[in-house]
């Protein structure tokens, strides 16, 4: 598996919390929830990364 890119990323306080209520409702972390978040919003958009082979 590829190595995961590293990236800084500034939030606006209450959203970095809003996302942070979610993430433990769903019991992830900040990180994961963030790529749940971005995946979901590619998929709606229709733009999903191709699968790995």
């Amino acid at each position: 598996m590829p190595e995961k890119k590293k990236l800084l990323l500034r939030l606006d306080p209450a959203v970095y919390d809003a996302i942070a209520k979610w993430a433990a409702d769903d019991l992830r972390s900040v990180n994961a929830q963030i790529e749940y978040a971005l995946r979901l919003a590619l998929k709606e958009a229709k733009r999903e990364p191709r699968a790995e082979r």
